[in-house]
């Protein structure tokens, strides 16, 4: 019920008006902030529930809601009393509890500055925190962590103080940590046992992982670097126990290089690569050969490219000359897929040599077009999902895509084994229609 008639409605019904005092979800949002004497009545609000089971509180108050931080404090002091479990605040201001939220399991702060003291033990039940745009350091974290031994995810965003980042062993119950946009980041350092999955975007950081640490899923990507080639290079080393890599690249320009450490447990690799325009067309797709040879065993890749036009050489007029890696079998790999598949040569004598090189492969599923929304199985075509239109995709990609399924058909269809479940995925034949000549 919208503020306005809620508090009508109380002051008519004493009924409603207890009803109203017990429920235990608040949420204090810009719409309710516009309301006329609006601080005036969130102030009733918080007092008439202060005390009386608020679980869950949601304050997003904008500049434009003019609240001025001696209000907001006092909000705080109110609701956040024992018994709350989710708090949710955005709002531009220094950001302190007073003792009173060791009830509080999840905590959302955007916007504002979070300043734990040493010795600070006010969360100690928290067991997801996550902070967007919040001013806070690695010490600062540090004294938060040093009592929270419930923690179970972690996600920070666009923290700009933060340079150094540690995560103690005593949070065993840690599994998840999201570090992205923090530009000022330097060190991760992870030594908490069970911490499985780490997602990182941002500059290259110092990772150091403790003894005790066995990261098995990693989604990486690096901001202004090639990530794919960091990855291959540095990771191996740093983060033996990977099971899971996912690599997500923006301007990747050198080829991926061999190396001599190895994914000894990867079983699961995604490429994706963005080119916005047009990928760089120095870039050779069968330079990640060195990737798979450098995991052995691998069981699934996943190759998805995201470019609107095509600079790579032409596989048209050039097959005479097709390359092959000899001596790089890939033994284990069962499931290959690749979205966005197309004319380049360097990307047809990748899959050539998948073909001829992973003994024990199973499924091969290429989609001719990939906008970085359309996946696999999940692909939104109309004519196949029965909806009404497919996504708008511009011209030159949907020529593109059915040039890459003539190139599919000429040079590779006829080495798929039998034994190989092929998938193919063409262009929509009602939304990609177009009038395209044989190359």
């Amino acid at each position: 019920m919208p503020l306005r008639d809620a508090a009508q409605s109380a002051c008519v019904s004493r009924a409603f008006l207890r009803s109203w005092r017990c429920h235990p979800n608040l949420n204090v949002t810009e719409e309710t902030l516009c309301l006329k004497h609006s601080a005036r009545r969130v102030d009733n609000i918080l007092t008439n529930h202060s005390g009386i089971g608020v679980k869950t509180l949601n304050l997003i108050i904008p500049d434009s809601c003019k609240v001025d931080t001696h209000r907001f404090n006092h909000w705080l002091q109110i609701a956040i009393a024992p018994g709350i479990e989710e708090v949710t605040i955005s709002f531009p201001v220094h950001f302190l509890f007073g003792g009173c939220g060791n009830s509080i399991r999840h905590l959302h702060l955007t916007d504002c500055a979070f300043r734990p003291p040493v010795g600070f033990d006010c969360l100690r039940s928290l067991t997801k925190l996550h902070l967007y745009e919040v001013c806070t350091t690695g010490d600062e974290l540090g004294n938060l962590f040093s009592n929270c031994f419930t923690l179970e995810q972690v996600q920070l965003i666009s923290c700009s103080e933060l340079i150094s980042l540690k995560i103690p062993f005593w949070l065993e119950q840690l599994s998840f940590l999201h570090v992205s946009a923090c530009y000022m980041l330097q060190v991760i350092e992870i030594n908490a046992p069970k911490v499985h999955t780490l997602k990182f975007y941002g500059n290259p950081v110092h990772l150091k992982l403790g003894e005790s640490a066995k990261v098995k899923n990693l989604e990486f990507n690096l901001s202004k670097n090639s990530s794919v080639s960091y990855a291959i290079t540095k990771l191996p080393s740093t983060v033996p126990t990977l099971e899971s890599l996912g690599v997500s690249s923006y301007s990747e320009q050198i080829n991926t290089p061999m190396v001599t450490d190895k994914f000894l447990n990867l079983k699961c690799l995604r490429i994706y690569l963005c080119g916005y325009e047009a990928f760089s067309p120095a870039y050779d797709y069968l330079s990640l050969v060195s990737f798979l040879d450098a995991s052995p065993a691998l069981e699934t890749f996943i190759l998805s490219v995201n470019q609107k036009d095509v600079k790579h050489d032409s596989v048209f007029g050039n097959a005479s000359h097709m390359r092959q890696i000899l001596g790089h079998k890939h033994d284990r790999l069962r499931k290959v897929q690749i979205n966005g598949f197309c004319t380049a040569k360097s990307m047809v004598e990748l899959t050539c040599h998948i073909l001829e090189n992973a003994t024990s492969l199973e499924s091969l599923t290429v989609d001719t077009i990939f906008d970085g929304f359309m996946v696999g199985a999940d692909v939104r075509r109309c004519s196949i999902q029965r909806r009404s239109k497919c996504r708008h995709i511009p011209r030159d990609m949907i020529l593109e895509a059915h040039k890459a399924l003539t190139a599919f058909n000429r040079y590779i269809l006829g080495r798929v084994p039998p034994a190989v479940k092929l998938n193919v995925w063409e262009p929509c034949s009602q939304c990609h229609a177009i009038d395209v000549r044989s190359p």
